[in-house]
């Protein structure tokens, strides 16, 4: 099995005497949110008849405040990032030397099969966040090399650059530079191309070959990469009445980086990588900004059940309700406040999005009742007390 991990490439350094070990099962623990952290300053000195000094609240440089449905969104897409990691085998660290949005595949496996399996978690990824159609671009890092650089080849081939760095398409360029002398009789180009007509053959088995796209273009920058690269990019659509185009660039990106571990190891052992980045916060302001055009409302909690009562002194009973929600896993909530009239706590169910409201007062005390009512459509049915549980499980389940 390879080592699949949440790690960003730069911490694989930071991790190599312990990848160099025989293989064991990583550290794992829960998976942790960055907070935001307000600084306190004391800017003034406190004198003896000051009761209370004075501070300035400052956030931290390249940080901001998140408030609950910000929270609420950016959980949504973490976690969705995060199953997906770990529907394909990831291994999760819990330390503050890696990340949340990165995968990588690090060990000696047969040709890009790997490389492969990143591209279609990035389809999967991108696919879930409903973000709008997308297109991954991808090149060779060698065979780019080799045609931009120069480095062993012809005068003849050198002319064919412009041409194909022009050029993007799927298997049908791949094969169209196989046919051209002036590359295939390079042995790296050659081998290049190989590499990228097998992993085209996964990539249509995997169901995503139309996403992705061969574009010598692109360009990562980045030196420690060593064969396929990769980046995401939204693709443009018409924006609708009071949308701004946004233009945040690309939205993931990945490759292989087989050279990279062995810079750090003193014996000089290589560990072949490759591995994917997934943009969070580029995504975080692309879905945050689409909500603030549109509208919409993002519910700040999970309840799903609130305990009621239209009279007054029956703060025990509606404990003993709350409590056996409670016991059943359900998650409910009320009000804290003893007396509180029916129409606040209704009114509070709608502004939260709570779906459910369970009400008892002296009627259905006495009758051994409890209504259950729908907040959406206010439709009320009354059921037989020991029945509750059962009840609001199937309307869970139901919804």
């Amino acid at each position: 099995m390879p080592l699949l991990g949440l790690l960003p490439r730069r911490a694989w350094a930071a991790l190599l005497s312990q990848l160099l070990r025989p293989p064991c099962a990583s550290c794992t623990g829960a998976v942790r949110c960055q907070s935001q952290v307000a600084e306190a300053v004391l800017t003034s000195q406190l004198k003896a008849h000051q009761e209370k000094p004075n501070f300035i609240i400052k956030i931290p440089k390249g940080t901001r405040d998140l408030s609950p449905q910000h929270m609420v969104v950016r959980e949504k897409i973490l976690d969705l990032v995060i199953s997906c990691f770990k529907r394909h085998g990831a291994k999760g660290m819990d330390t503050p030397a890696f990340e949340l949005k990165d995968f990588d595949i690090a060990g000696q496996f047969d040709p890009m099969i790997p490389d492969a399996e990143c591209l279609k978690i990035m389809c999967e990824i991108l696919s879930g966040l409903q973000l709008g159609d997308f297109l991954i671009k991808m090149a060779w890092k060698d065979v780019r090399h080799e045609m931009v650089a120069k480095k062993g080849l012809a005068p003849e081939v050198a002319d064919r650059i412009g041409d194909y760095v022009q050029c993007h398409g799927g298997v049908s360029l791949v094969e169209q530079m196989f046919q051209d002398p002036r590359l295939s009789q390079n042995k790296q180009a050659l081998e290049g191309l190989e590499d990228l007509k097998l992993l085209f053959e996964y990539l249509t088995l995997f169901g995503i070959a139309e996403k992705i796209s061969f574009d010598l273009s692109l360009a990562r920058g980045l030196d420690y990469y060593t064969g396929v690269i990769y980046e995401a990019v939204l693709l443009q659509t018409p924006t609708q009445a009071g949308e701004e185009p946004l233009n945040v660039g690309s939205v993931a990106a990945g490759g292989r980086y087989d050279g990279l571990v062995g810079m750090f190891d003193p014996k000089g052992h290589k560990v072949p990588c490759v591995g994917l980045s997934i943009g969070v916060e580029r995504i975080f302001y692309i879905v945050e900004q689409r909500m603030k055009t549109k509208g919409e409302k993002v519910r700040t909690t999970e309840t799903q059940v609130f305990v009621a009562t239209p009279q007054k002194n029956f703060l025990q009973e509606r404990l003993k309700l709350i409590t056996e929600l409670w016991d059943a896993g359900i998650k409910a909530e009320m009000l804290y406040k003893n007396n509180p009239k029916l129409l606040t706590q209704l009114h509070y169910c709608e502004s939260t999005g709570i779906p459910l409201v369970v009400i008892i007062g002296e009627q259905e005390l006495k009758e051994g009742i409890i209504k259950i009512r729908s907040v959406a459509s206010r439709e009320e049915v009354a059921i037989k007390r020991e029945n509750l549980v059962a009840e609001i499980q199937k309307r869970l389940s139901e919804s």
